[in-house]
């Protein structure tokens, strides 16, 4: 396998290998070009996002500054907002469904680290280079999600369709559908209710 394949297998994988690094500058320098955009070029921010996306769908609208890891990796449906300052970490996929919207300084963030510090630690290659090894699990925000500012999604977890992240939330597991989730970890407060919370 190559070192690609067993990122997005889940496998512990070599962030160095030359064909990640190359994808990790692609998307970075897309990004950037991307954050020096003015306002009145939303047309060439939107190609700029096709060119560095997996895919994102219409009506679909992000602010810049974005920063990603690998950029093809990350998948955005119809539309979405997401507000100043994303950072998608997409070592493993990033899936956001239609109509979500991700108040400013959302983290979505993939990659694993091992706990054991002798597995953290800087190896050398054959040839003399550094490297280290992780892992990384995907993110699912499926449809009508709204994830409040300064929330941070971690490794493996899938949010369900119509629930909403309180803004400054850690999210460790997954979040069932239609509920309000708060707190760092992030937990269930309570179910969404249609007339209680209608208009809030």
């Amino acid at each position: 396998m190559t070192q690609r394949e067993k990122m997005l297998a889940g496998q512990l994988y070599d962030p160095s290998d030359p064909a990640l690094c190359r994808q990790r500058d692609l998307a970075r320098d897309l990004a950037a070009e991307f954050n020096q955009t003015k306002e009145n070029e939303k047309d060439r921010r939107m190609e700029i996002l096709r060119q560095l996306l997996g895919s994102i769908g219409e009506y679909s609208e992000l602010y810049p500054r974005i920063q990603f890891d690998y950029g093809c990796n990350t998948y955005i449906g119809n539309r979405c907002y997401i507000n100043f300052s994303a950072t998608f970490l997409d070592c493993a996929e990033i899936r956001l469904g239609d109509d979500v919207f991700v108040g400013p300084n959302v983290s979505f963030l993939t990659p694993l680290h091992p706990l054991l510090a002798r597995d953290r630690v800087m190896r050398f290659a054959s040839d003399g280079h550094p490297y280290t090894l992780e892992s990384c699990r995907p993110i699912t925000v499926e449809n009508n999600v709204w994830i409040g500012g300064n929330v941070t999604v971690l490794p493996g977890v899938t949010i369900g369709h119509d629930a909403v992240i309180g803004a400054g939330s850690v999210v460790t597991r997954d979040i069932p559908p239609g509920v309000l989730a708060v707190g760092n970890p992030c937990r269930v407060l309570r179910e969404i209710n249609e007339e209680k919370d209608m208009g809030l």
